[in-house]
């Protein structure tokens, strides 16, 4: 990481722009008699809504009635086809229809749990389903799938929920969770890695999936639910609190409850375990510490399915055996509802929790069923460090890219071995675009950055997770307007093509930028004719490591690959290769297998830099020849170029490497585009 000098240039003056926000707030509200049955024909007047104590004005209302007749036979196929969207790219709306979501989670349910739950599911759909209802299936394992969108007809969901491979995901199933500090078993035996930091992960990326389920279902503007099949989620703790959060609160947008159906049953915890876990071993069974470890695990599974279910508005269905009650408890309570809507007097976006209360003045016997609450939005800075690094996961995982910070960036690729290959990266951000905090007699600017490399599989081959913190003098914050901020790391990789995304953060505004790119690392041990080549590198500066910014860990870690470094200097990529009359050039690339002389087994590798406007040639360097090869790396000979720009006009140009392996009569030139400024 440096501040490296760029061209002089006023920073552009923005545009002064005003905005106003005012976030709706939906609360589906059922409301019954004594009985249980339906209340129907109230009116706005007829509720009060209050938040934090607060009276709010209903400025949406509405009723939604729906049959729970089961539909016929012999009407399957027309229903079907009736409430099916006409056109892919309609907004989907479905009036008078009950949408619900069976979600099987593989990754929470052994096999034994996951026959109960599609025999749970498929008796709802042969015997309960109805006329109004259209029925989504989704699953999680490795990654979240949707196995059928929408749809009314029974006997294609009913091949879906049987075509389920039993076992898939199962692993992550048995797995301890999250829990509290004092709940790990006192066996007495062996020393048992902790695995407490794996299943923070694990139960995160169940809430994860959930997030990501019920965002897919935002465009469906009717209220929707989620039948989550699972045999229980880790309980949640500080590590989880802001994954949790963010799941309940993509709920609360997209006007969807939870369901949790606890695929277990009725269970009777035998002291100790039953068998499909290995007995205790120690004091702990006989002073009666493991039980109590035994059930406190077992309820904080079923802890975060409560949470779940009574954050978004639904209900929990825990420890029964009839499964398929949880699928019409659902059901029933999207029977028929109120959709009251408000706009909240409280602007503060400060992430706190907000407490909804709904009452009746009208019924005073009527029971009245809502979520209790939301978290309101929360601005950046007030994000904690849970918030911020799920801010960026989130971000990451986006289609679209973000551009609230400008990014350039640079791959380059150089031989380890006949396999691997060290990948540099190198990131440029405009220093118009940062912004800087004061402390003490520094200027000061925090960045993070994240990014990851996927192969034609879409299988992740590397990944970088970094944070830095740019430290600046009064002269050189004064300069910022003229200079850019240049982050760079590093990746191994076998040869192959890839694609990466990376995403860059100011962590004072909470301004991000994302750069995606596709490249291609190649096998140079198959070019048998042809000059085998590394990336060229055109660069005008050369810095110590000392200078640089960021992780002293991560620098020597890299230092030690990198072919860029060299006596404790570094080379600077210039990613956009322009450069200014009083700077000086220079090159850098590799040469590998070269051939030996016969007589003095040395290498001999002659080169030049050319420079072209059109097809004239206005400069070329005096030749350089290099007959050793690198000490760390024999097998790779190192070409390296320095010289003024003074002479050359500015303007662009096209600049061309020449390469020569006089042994072996083999030659290369690659070219690149530069740009000389005055």
């Amino acid at each position: 990481m440096l501040l490296a000098a760029l061209a002089a240039q006023q920073p552009a003056q923005r545009a002064v722009r005003f905005e106003a926000a005012a976030d709706l707030v939906i609360v589906d509200v059922t409301v019954r008699d004594r009985a249980g049955n339906p209340i129907t024909g109230l009116k706005k007047e007829d509720f009060t809504i209050l938040e934090d104590g607060k009276t709010q004005a209903i400025s949406v209302f509405e009723f939604q009635s729906l049959a729970l007749d089961p539909l016929p036979p012999a009407q399957r196929a027309a229903e079907a086809a009736r409430f099916e969207p006409r056109q892919p790219d309609e907004k989907p709306w479905y009036q008078d229809r009950r949408l619900m979501v069976l979600f099987f989670d593989f990754t929470s349910l052994p096999p034994a749990d996951l026959f109960r739950a599609q025999d749970a599911a498929l008796k709802f759909l042969d015997k309960n389903m109805t006329a109004a209802d259209l029925v989504s299936v989704m699953t999680f394992s490795t990654r979240l799938r949707e196995v059928q969108e929408f749809t009314g007809d029974r006997q294609r969901l009913a091949e879906v929920i049987k075509g389920f491979t039993v076992g898939e995901g199962a692993e992550l199933a048995a797995v301890a969770d999250t829990d509290d500090e004092d709940s790990s078993p006192d066996t007495g035996a062996a020393f048992t890695a902790d695995d407490t930091e794996f299943n923070i992960f694990n139960t995160d990326r169940k809430l994860s999936a959930l997030e990501s389920a019920v965002s897919k279902l935002r465009a469906f503007r009717a209220r929707k639910a989620v039948v989550y099949f699972s045999s229980g989620v880790g309980r949640t703790g500080t590590e989880n609190e802001s994954q949790l959060r963010a799941t309940v609160n993509a709920a609360v947008r997209a006007n969807v409850s939870f369901y949790p159906v606890d695929a277990r049953g009725l269970m009777a915890l035998p002291p100790g375990g039953d068998a499909s876990v290995a007995a205790p071993r120690g004091t702990g069974i006989f002073s009666g510490q493991s039980q109590r470890r035994q059930r406190e695990r077992f309820s904080g599974q079923q802890e975060t399915l409560v949470t779940l279910a009574a954050d978004t508005g639904g209900k929990a269905f825990l420890d029964s055996n009839d499964l398929e009650a949880g699928i019409t408890q659902a059901q029933q309570d999207l029977r028929s509802y109120y959709i009251l809507g408000y706009y909240s007097t409280n602007p503060a976006q400060d992430g706190r929790y907000r407490r909804i209360r709904v009452s009746l003045a009208s019924r005073k016997d009527a029971r009245v069923d809502y979520r209790s609450g939301y978290f309101a939005p929360k601005d950046f800075s007030r994000f904690t460090a849970a918030d911020k690094e799920r801010h960026l996961e989130e971000a990451l995982l986006l289609g679209d890219p973000i551009t609230d910070l400008p990014l350039a960036l640079e791959v380059n690729y150089f031989r380890l071995s006949s396999s691997r290959y060290f990948v540099p990266l190198a990131v440029k951000i405009p220093g118009t675009e940062i912004s800087l905090a004061r402390r003490g007699d520094r200027e000061e600017a925090e960045f993070d950055f994240i990014g990851e490399v996927r192969d034609t599989g879409g299988r992740v081959a590397g990944t970088v997770r970094d944070g830095i913190r740019v430290k600046l003098t009064e002269a050189n914050a004064a300069q910022l307007g003229r200079r850019h901020l240049q982050y760079d790391t590093g990746f191994t990789l076998a040869p192959g093509r890839y694609r990466l995304k990376f995403l860059a953060r100011e962590n004072r505004t909470g301004k991000m930028g994302t750069f995606e790119t596709a490249f291609t690392v190649p096998d140079v041990a198959a070019e048998s004719a042809a000059l085998r080549l590394s990336s060229v590198v055109w660069s005008s500066q050369r810095e110590p490591l000392t200078a640089a910014v960021g992780a002293a860990e991560r620098k020597s870690k890299l230092a030690g690959v990198h072919p860029l470094v060299e006596d404790g200097q570094k080379l600077i990529p210039s990613i956009t290769r322009v450069f200014r009359r009083d700077q000086s050039l220079h090159v850098y690339l590799e040469v590998y297998d070269a051939a030996a002389e016969a007589q003095t087994q040395a290498r001999a590798v002659a080169a030049t830099v050319s420079f072209f406007r059109g097809k004239t040639k206005a400069f070329e360097s005096t030749p350089v020849r290099v007959t050793q090869a690198l000490a760390s790396r024999p097998g790779a000979v190192p070409v390296r170029f320095q010289f003024p720009l003074a002479p050359l006009k500015p303007g662009p140009y096209t600049c061309q490497v020449n390469v020569v392996d006089e042994a072996g009569r083999k030659f290369a030139f690659p070219r690149a585009r530069l740009v000389l400024l005055p």
